[in-house]
């Protein structure tokens, strides 16, 4: 790009800018975005951009290849039902030492190259996230019943990137695997957020998948809810956290194709942004 040409994307950033100045946003770190190099150094960057540019950033993470890895490594037995782990006390091992020995330091280290701001937390510090069993059928899968935020904005009014893990503790201090895109919403409707944005692997929500290869670029929650159940497993845990987030006072939740370098940026510093936006229809043109 020309000298003139990166001015001019710089200046059409100003209103954002101004918009989410102070604001917290919670991004859902997940999918090919953690595990392709060149995209895991964008979205480091794109983090550190955020803080530096005067928003406060909040990552949840998944890790569910890592975790299929470690489980096929040491030959433990593992099934899904409807998108979600089925999870056994041998499982739930396995997950917790990935999701917070692993892939919460790497992703801490990563950020940490670009500035000395990001910072590991799970959500059995502190009793972030308090967990009850889901179904039994699910195992020691959780739904988070309580969220005490107040860790995180210590962190944050400490001028630092909180990283969180999603194993949550019980009311008797058993441990819960918790979804990382419910997880998500969850901490973002705590603490407040102005936007959840939820990275995954296609580039939105479609309409008619896979007879239509159109997808929505905006989307009430009453349109959402409606078409909440025809959506397959894998779409279905990151539409239902946007719904959750934006039906309990965040103002827009985003699902973003994380495939794409510097996705995040994307879409909280420009117009058009990209993928699927779920919103109120009195928010949109906000």
């Amino acid at each position: 790009m020309k000298p003139i040409e990166i001015a001019g994307t710089l200046s059409g950033a100003l209103p954002w800018l101004k918009r989410f100045h102070g604001q917290i946003v919670v991004i859902k770190y997940g999918g090919h975005a953690m595990i392709d190099e060149e995209l895991r150094r964008a979205f480091a960057e794109d983090v550190v951009f955020l803080k530096l540019a005067g928003i406060k950033p909040v990552i949840v993470h998944g890790g569910g290849p890592q975790i299929n890895q470690m489980l096929d490594r040491l030959e433990v037995p593992t099934e899904f039902v409807e998108g979600r782990r089925v999870t056994t006390p041998e499982v739930m091992d396995v997950v917790r030492m990935v999701l917070v020995g692993q892939v919460q330091r790497e992703l801490v280290s990563l950020i940490n190259t670009q500035g000395p701001y990001a910072v590991g937390v799970s959500g059995e510090d502190a009793h972030l996230f308090t967990a009850t069993t889901r179904s039994a059928d699910l195992g020691l899968v959780g739904d988070i019943t309580e969220v005490r935020p107040d860790f995180v904005h210590t962190l944050l009014d400490d001028d630092l990137i909180p990283v969180v893990s999603t194993v949550s503790g019980g009311p008797e201090g058993q441990s819960y695997n918790v979804n990382a895109d419910t997880a998500a919403a969850a901490l973002a409707v705590a603490l407040g957020a102005v936007k959840l944005v939820v990275l995954t692997d296609v580039a939105g929500l479609y309409r008619d998948w896979p007879a239509c290869e159109d997808f929505v670029h905006q989307i009430s929650p009453d349109e959402l809810r409606r078409m909440l159940p025809g959506l397959d497993s894998g779409m279905l845990p990151k539409m239902e956290a946007c719904l959750q987030a934006v039906d309990n006072g965040v103002r827009r939740a985003h699902v973003v194709d994380g495939r794409i370098a510097h996705a995040v940026l994307v879409e909280v510093f420009t117009d058009s942004g990209i993928g699927t936006m779920v919103v109120e229809p009195v928010e949109a043109g906000i």
